[in-house]
This record gives structure tokens, sequence and C-alpha cells, in this order.
């Protein structure tokens, strides 16, 4: 399994990304009145002078809001986050399934025919190897590695290494299988092959093709031909 050689693996530099952004709190408004004389410059609108519908920068519309107050006779404002740090990750071009509700972050790296399911969030600076599926409400944190056909259980926290700063991600390598609600504490490395039950919590290394419980997980059994059957992923969710 290779891993990214990437500046933006590193805490300080991930931390030196979002201090150096741009915040932004983006907003959509729906304003009505006699608009002909408002210039939304550094905006998009669309409509005519009775009616408009502006997206931009809350601190340039609510300016404009204030100014023209006397010629707007009613407005709406939808926004979704505050001062935000990271744009989302434009995923129009990937080749995975990102499913409604999920978080992705920018800096984050998605390989091929990976899915992503509804309420899942993945955080800057991971990366998901194809084949791998991230199950409804799980959580990647910053940095986090996950190797190809992995399937991340529904609720499973997979820990950020942002802060306190470490050098080491968690790294989930190949074929590795993390049960529902399990967590993989940080720094920790999960051998490929390896299963990890259902509601685990995992505080140390993982040999490859065992299988681990418990909280703290320990080591039960090594991976059998029965475990792998019950594990198997399907292809046909990944078409």
């Amino acid at each position: 399994m290779k891993y990214r050689d990437s500046k933006l693996q590193e805490s300080y530099e991930i931390a030196n990304h979002i201090k150096n952004s741009t915040k932004r709190t983006p907003i959509k408004v729906y304003i009505k009145g006699n608009l002909k004389d408002i210039c939304f410059s550094n905006c998009k609108d669309f409509g005519d002078d009775n009616f408009k519908i502006v997206f931009g920068e809350y601190s340039i519309i609510k300016t404009l809001i204030d100014k023209y107050q006397d010629s707007i006779t009613d407005f709406i404002i939808e926004w979704d986050r505050r001062n935000s740090a990271i744009p989302l990750l434009n995923t129009n071009t990937l080749n995975a399934r990102i499913e409604p509700g999920s978080i992705i972050r920018e800096k984050v790296k998605i390989g091929n025919k990976v899915i992503v399911m509804m309420g899942a969030v993945i955080n800057i600076g991971a990366e998901i190897g194809e084949n791998s599926m991230i199950d409804m409400n799980a959580v990647i944190g910053a940095r986090g590695i996950i190797g190809k056909n992995v399937h991340i259980g529904a609720g499973a926290v997979i820990a950020g290494v942002l802060e306190p700063p470490s050098k080491t991600p968690v790294i989930i390598e190949d074929d590795v299988l993390i049960g529902a609600n399990a967590v993989v504490l940080e720094g920790i490395k999960v051998g490929k092959g390896a299963v990890v039950a259902a509601g685990s919590v995992v505080i140390k290394n993982v040999p490859n093709d065992t299988v681990v419980a418990g909280i703290p997980a320990t080591i039960i059994k090594k991976k059998d031909n029965n475990t792998i059957n019950k594990i198997k992923i399907l292809e046909e969710l990944r078409g």
C-alpha cells in the first residue's frame, strides 16, 4: 500500500493551510423590491429588477441590504456555515459514488469506485483507497489513511491526527473490515486483511489477518475461511 508524499499529511502544514485560507460565509439570498439601482458586485445574481436570487459572501450582501433597505420589501437568507476555512471537495469528476448528506472536505483524495454513504464525514488530508466503502455516519479524521478494498462500518470513527499534532496518521491497510461503531485511536495501524469487530476500541496496532474485538480490542483469532466469507465485499455495489 502506498501513501501520499504530501505536505498536507503533516499536522503543521494543515494548520498553516487553515490559518492562511480565506474564511468564508457563503449565503444564498432571495430579495424582493425595487432592485434596479442595486449592483451586487462580487456576487452572482439571477432575476430581474423586482426579484433576485443572490449568491455571495454574507458581509458583502448584508452591507448592500442595509444600504438599500428602503428599496427592499423582503428578503430571506440561507446559509450552512460561518467563517469556514476549508471548502468542500468538488466530487463531480470523481469515479466514485458519493451519496447525499456526506461531508468531504477539500484536500481529501478519493480513489476509483469508492462509496461514501449518507452522513459520512471525511476530513482534510485523508485518503480513501480504491474500491473502499465509508458507511453511513462513519468519520474519517484528518490525515486518516484508508487502503484499498476496505469497509469502514456505519458509525465507526477513524481518529484524526491534527490537534494535538502527531507525525503518524491512522493507517488502515488494504482489505480491512472495521465493524459498525468501532473506534480506532490516534496513530494506530490496522494491518492488511484484519477485522475489527463492531463496537471495539482499538488502542494498539493490529497485525495482518487477525480478528480483534473488545474495549480495548484484543486479538481473538486469526482470520479463517469462515471469517472471510462473512466479510466479503460486493463488487456489484461498486459498479
